[in-house]
C-alpha cells in the first residue's frame, strides 16, 4: 500500500492520539525501520512499547512463536512457569545484597514511581 492510502485509512478509521511523522513503517530489522517506500531508517524512538531487543531478531521472534503457542497472555492472578522464570532472570540483574522480586509493571509511569520508591528505600532519601 502507498504512504497516502495508508495515510488516508488510517485517519478514516483510528482515533487520533498522537500527531504522526509523515512516513507509514512497514518493517523492521534490528535497530532499522523501513517505510512503506522502501526508505530505511535508524530507530531512534523512545516513546511507548518500543522494542528493546530491536526489530525481529531471531532468538526473539523463535521464543514469540513458541510462547503464542502455548498461551498469549493469562493475568497474574494465576501463577505461570513463563512469567516465574522471567522474573529470576530479571531480578539476577540487580545488584547483589538484597532479596530482589520482579514488580511488572503496565506503564512507564508505573515503571517510574516504582524506581522512585526503590531508590528512596534503598537511599533513605
Amino acid at each position: 500500500m502507498k504512504f497516502d492510502e495508508i495515510a488516508a485509512l488510517e485517519s478514516r478509521w483510528q482515533l487520533n492520539t498522537y500527531e504522526k511523522m509523515p512516513i507509514a513503517v512497514e518493517r523492521g530489522e534490528g535497530c532499522w525501520i523501513y517505510d512503506s517506500n522502501g526508505k530505511k531508517y535508524l530507530d531512534l524512538y523512545g516513546g511507548h512499547a518500543v522494542a528493546l531487543t530491536g526489530h525481529c531478531h531471531p532468538r526473539v521472534v523463535e521464543a514469540i512463536r513458541d510462547q503464542a503457542g502455548k498461551l498469549i497472555f493469562y493475568s497474574n492472578s494465576v501463577h505461570s512457569e513463563i512469567r516465574a522464570k522471567a522474573c529470576r532472570d530479571l531480578a539476577a540483574f540487580a545488584p547483589k545484597g538484597h532479596d530482589w522480586k520482579v514488580y511488572l509493571c503496565n506503564s512507564g509511569t508505573e515503571a517510574n514511581e516504582t524506581a522512585i520508591k526503590i531508590a528512596r528505600k534503598l537511599t533513605g532519601r
